[in-house]
């Protein structure tokens, strides 16, 4: 049985931090706040995987609470849901994320991003698709106070 998984992140954009998207570490005078390094590319994946496979979210698995996931690195965060999928019985087949974000450009970064996420989850790069939006300087996002992605991601359960 094919099962489609849809998710969805949002971080503040802060002075102090690093910004890291896709486990890519970016030039930029602001980075994301947030209790881990704050990739919301890995943890917009995440939660598509993880909703694919009807197991709730990045929060249930990683409480922001937990001293444990403090500063913790996404990809690793990933790794560890793609290795849960494959516990269950799960094949992840594709999988597609949306940045949505005013600055900096993401074009020249596409390739490692999509690395990156595709050996945190166990696939090949040609199973994962990225690209980023601008949203014309509307919204929070467009006024650089937080950068939004949207994933999906559709896993086969061994059924098919």
């Amino acid at each position: 049985m094919l099962r489609i998984g849809h998710g969805f992140d949002v971080h503040a954009l802060v002075e102090g931090r690093e910004l890291i998207l896709g486990g890519v570490r970016l030039p930029h005078r602001l980075g994301l706040l947030g209790h881990s390094d704050a990739d919301v590319v890995a943890h917009a994946l995440s939660d598509a995987v993880l909703g694919a496979m009807r197991a709730g979210d990045i929060g249930k698995l990683f409480p922001d609470d937990d001293p444990a996931y403090e500063g913790a690195n996404s990809l690793e965060l990933l790794a560890h849901v793609g290795a849960l999928a494959r516990e269950r019985g799960y094949s992840i087949l594709d999988a597609d994320v949306t940045i949505a974000c005013q600055a900096p450009k993401i074009g020249p970064h596409v390739d490692d991003m999509r690395a990156n996420l595709a050996e945190s989850l166990g696939v090949d790069a040609s199973c994962v698709g990225l690209k980023a939006t601008t949203t014309e300087r509307l919204g929070f996002v467009g006024r650089e106070e937080g950068i939004a992605c949207w994933a999906v991601a559709l896993l086969d359960d061994g059924r098919c």
